[in-house]
């Protein structure tokens, strides 16, 4: 998998389309196929594919943050997108869901699939987050921020809170900090062996890290936050309903941030806004100011696509979706 990984690095790649995060996806309920497009013994373009067997025997094709390829390279995209239809197709997939990692630009924003049905759909992974520029020494970093959160990351100091990187024996309580906060917040959340999982095969292969914001010996907040090919994204997150005046949350990004810069990554992606997904909406959202705060830019992915291969069995899946959201999505 290594000449995989090094192929989505080099190209500016996303984290969910490493060999690692296929191999979590695996563990739970999918499997992971790979693609790639060669020129003179070298990779052009490529994607991971996801396939999952939903009930009736139906089979869901997904590409997270995929393809790897440049969205003005028509000729390359076209043979691309023919060879993953052609893919998901004998898998007996009835659709294929792409989410490109591409910012929504003029030239991104409608991309065509050739000489098949596709159709605008939601995302699965946030299409609207906010990404802060690392590029800049770490004062410049903290002069962008708003005063009351450079404000916040010094109270927390003052008030006692320390950061430290975690370990596996931290994750019952990152778990049962996960539940307080899906509570609070009203977010559905996996399985505690699925974050086990993640920490196994993320951080152990020094891709992610695990925050820890104690107070007193106790564990106040946590963050899993991942690092590959230039870009740091804050993942997951998790905090008590103790303690929030002293700021933990404040403080744990900005020890993240730190960490990200000695990894050298050039930005920091704050990983969605909630389930909001209109821009101009987010004023009114508490999740959006405590981001909006950092300092960085708003941004958007261009659109996802699902491409459907069978009509019937895509619209016996759209309709269990809308019944099943009804509950937890």
């Amino acid at each position: 998998m290594r000449a995989w990984d090094d192929f989505v690095a080099a190209r500016g790649g996303h984290i969910l389309q490493t060999s690692a995060w296929g191999e979590l996806k695996t563990r739970f309920g999918w499997s992971a196929w790979r693609l790639v497009l060669a020129r003179d013994d070298a990779y052009v373009a490529g994607t991971q594919i996801l396939f999952r067997r939903l009930p009736l025997g139906l089979v869901f094709g997904y590409i997270p943050r995929g393809p790897i390829a440049d969205a003005n390279d028509h000729a390359t995209l076209a043979a691309l997108f023919d060879a993953l239809c052609r893919a998901a197709k004998s898998r007996r997939a009835f659709a294929l869901k792409i989410e490109p990692n591409w910012l929504d630009t003029t030239h991104t924003t409608q991309y065509t699939i050739p000489n098949l049905q596709s159709r605008i759909s939601n995302s699965i992974q946030p299409r609207t987050t906010i990404h802060l520029d690392l590029t800049r020494d770490l004062d410049a970093i903290l002069a962008q921020m708003k005063p009351k959160w450079r404000y916040n990351i010094r109270l927390a100091e003052r008030k006692g809170v320390t950061v430290r990187e975690g370990s596996a024996d931290d994750l019952d309580v990152f778990y049962r900090l996960l539940q307080v906060t899906s509570a609070r917040d009203r977010f559905a959340i996996h399985s505690e062996a699925y974050y086990r999982t993640a920490y196994e095969l993320l951080v152990t292969r020094d891709l992610a890290r695990l925050f820890v914001a104690d107070y007193a010996r106790e564990p106040l907040a946590m963050i899993f936050v991942t690092a590959f090919g230039g870009e740091a994204i804050y993942l997951y997150g998790a905090s008590s309903n103790a303690h929030r005046e002293r700021m933990p949350n404040h403080a744990l990004h900005w020890a993240a941030i730190q960490w990200a810069k000695t990894r050298g990554c050039t930005r920091y992606d704050l990983w969605g806004l909630g389930a909001t997904t209109d821009a101009d909406a987010h004023d009114a959202h508490g999740l959006y100011r405590f981001k909006q705060g950092f300092g960085g830019q708003l941004v958007r992915y261009a659109e996802t696509r699902d491409v459907i291969f069978s009509r019937w069995q895509y619209a016996l899946y759209t309709r269990a979706l809308a019944w099943r959201r009804g509950g937890l999505a």
